[in-house]
This record gives structure tokens, sequence and C-alpha cells, in this order.
């Protein structure tokens, strides 16, 4: 009703981009943003009478494009200034903030728009969280993969990005198997999409027929490709877990366990089985004491490998006990937006995690 009164109401036309997303219209939120950013690239959500004033740099996109500020900041009184920016535009007048931070997530759209803040970051009058903006670009999954190669405590599976043409030829039979000439890799493989997320388009192939296969329906002109571990637990169950790094800090977000190696929390059946719910409550329970305190060094290392204030993983254990990392990013999303009736240890646990978060941006602002 606000934008069909007012067209010019662009913080209500911004809303409504996030409300069609959040209801499965993704593209119509899109546009709907486009719409409002050509208007205007500061949004201000208000928080309380004296509260911290956050300035994020962010981008045009959908949930997965910058880290997810709303829902970290939930239960408490920061003010959030959203100051979208794109590579190439000058910036708008910027509001009075105390502490600001980088917020965009690494994608291809996004690595030269991080590469061409650095020079306006560094020397910004405020202090700035996650400023290592060329550590936030470099968190594809062939650098990450490269960056934690050589580690004793961390296993992050050699990741390659591959033309689909050279795809194509090792499933025609046509050359080794061997990755491009430079070392085994075993089959079976994990392949997908460059720049795809939640397991769109993530196969398990056997070997070059299904490879074959797999490719019919491919539409990408590009893949990662990387051989599969089998992080399967004793009972047969695999377990991912999704950790925050908050000021060099883990915390647990969620512990999915599922029958499927490809696990997201989504499907694994969490909601259908009380048993897998109370093992997540327990892990969350003893987490410091437990998975945190069994990979304090490997949890230290990715800390130090990334440089960065904030970030997250997708993670598992191997059957030897070290950390399978999945995936690392800035904008995975956290939240606490389950059902409180089925998942009562949840909130809780988020509180923690939200409030660690709003305590370094404290005393940040503090310096």
């Amino acid at each position: 009703a606000r934008v069909r009164s007012n067209p010019n109401d662009v913080a209500a036309l911004m809303d409504m981009a996030t409300l069609l997303q959040l209801t499965g219209q993704r593209e119509q939120g899109l546009e709907a943003q486009r719409h409002a950013l050509a208007q205007h690239q500061v949004y201000e959500r208000a928080g309380g009478e004296g509260g911290l004033k956050l300035l994020a740099f962010v981008t045009a996109g959908d949930f997965m494009a910058n880290t997810p500020l709303d829902f970290l900041l939930e239960g408490s009184d920061i003010s959030l200034i959203e100051l979208f920016v794109a590579e190439g535009a000058p910036l708008p007048p910027v509001p009075d903030h105390d502490v600001a931070i980088v917020a965009i997530g690494e994608s291809a759209a996004s690595r030269s728009l991080l590469e061409g803040l650095r020079p306006m970051i560094n020397r910004w009058p405020k202090p700035v969280l996650n400023q290592n903006v060329r550590a936030i670009a470099a968190m594809t999954r062939d650098e990450v993969a490269a960056l934690f190669a050589g580690s004793a405590r961390i296993v992050a599976p050699r990741t390659l990005r591959a033309p689909v043409a050279a795809l194509e030829r090792i499933a025609a039979g046509e050359t080794d198997p061997a990755p491009f000439g430079d070392g085994a890799m075993p089959w079976p493989w994990l392949v997908r999409p460059v720049g795809s997320h939640a397991g769109v388009q993530l196969e398990k192939v056997d070997g070059p027929d299904a490879l074959g296969q797999y490719l019919k329906s491919f539409t990408a002109t590009e893949a990662y490709v990387a051989p599969f571990v089998d992080y399967a637990s004793p009972d047969g169950l695999y377990r991912k877990y999704r950790v925050a790094l908050i000021d060099g800090k883990a915390y647990l977000s969620h512990l999915a366990i599922s029958e499927r190696w490809m696990v997201h929390y989504l499907n694994a059946g969490m909601d259908q089985s009380e048993a897998k719910r109370a093992e997540e409550a327990e892990a969350m329970a003893s987490f410091d004491a437990g998975f945190a305190a069994r990979h304090a060094d490997a949890l230290a290392e990715l800390c130090a490998g990334f440089g960065l204030d904030y970030f997250a993983i997708d993670c598992g254990e191997t059957p030897d006990g070290k950390l399978l990392l999945f995936e690392a990013d800035v904008a995975m999303i956290i939240h606490s937006m389950d059902e409180p009736d089925l998942y009562p240890y949840k909130g809780p646990q988020m509180t923690k995690l939200f409030n660690a978060f709003q305590s370094m941006l404290a005393r940040a602002a503090a310096k």
C-alpha cells in the first residue's frame, strides 16, 4: 500500500524487496531492489536510543550476497545503516556512525568491487571490521582449499576449477582423468557449477560415464571438481556443523544430521527426529568443551589464515578426527527463526552468538 500510494517511498520498496524474497519470489524481489537502489543507496534500520550506529558496506543481491546483519543484530539497540556500493559508482553522503563493517560476501561479481574498496577502507575515519577485503575475495572453493592444503589439522580437499570442455573430454575418454596433468584425483568426484551454493547442481560422480550423464544437464561454463571425502560417523550418519568465528572465538550455529552425504539443514529431517534434535541440543550445550576444544588448533589456524573479524564455515569431522572444511564465507546465513517449540535450545544458543557479535562491534567502536 505504501509503494502504491507513493512510488518514491524507496524504504517501502526495499522492504517489499525483502518480503518478496522471503516468500520465495526471488526474481521479483531483486527487481524491486534494483528499482529502490536506482533512487537511493543508503537504508537505515533504527535501533534504540543511544545504541551504536553500524555502517555496513553491502552490495545488491539476495540473502547470500552479504553478511546477514539483520539476524546478527537481533535483540540489540544497534542501528544498521546499509550503504550499497557498486563498482565505479560514487559514494553518496555517508551518515554518522560509530563503527563500520565490510559485509560483502565472496562472489565472481564482488571480487573487483572488494578490491576497489580497499584504498578507501584503509583510510576510513572510523574503525572498520573485516577490513581484509582481499581475504574475503579469496574465499572461493579452490583458493580456500589451496590456502589450507598443507595443514595437519584441517582437511580441505583439493579443489580445481575446470572448464566444462575439459570435463567433457574426460567423460568421453579422450584424456586422462588425472586432473589436467597435475596429479591424481581418485574417484568419486564432487562436481558443481562455479558460484553455486546450497547444493544446487552438486553431484557425486563415480567415473567418466557418470560424469558424462551429469554434464548433459549442466548449464554453466565452469565447474569446481574435488575428491569426495567420506565423513560418515560410525553410526552411518553424516554430520555438518555451521560455525561462526567471531573475533577469534567459535560459536555453533547449527548441527545438521542426515542419512545422506549432501547435508543441508532443511532436508536433514531435523523436524521429524527427536533424536537428532536432542543430539544438536547436546552439541550446543557442550560445544566449548567438545567440538571447539577438539578442533581448537584448527579453528585458530582458520582465523589466522583468513585474518577476518567475522566469518563462518560449514564443516564436518573425518574418521581420524580432523576438521573437514566444506566452505568458508562472511555471508553464510545464521539466524534464529526455527520453531521455538520444536527447537527450544536454539534461542539461548543464538542469543549467545548474537551477543558475541554485538560485543565485538562495541569493542571496535570503543577503540
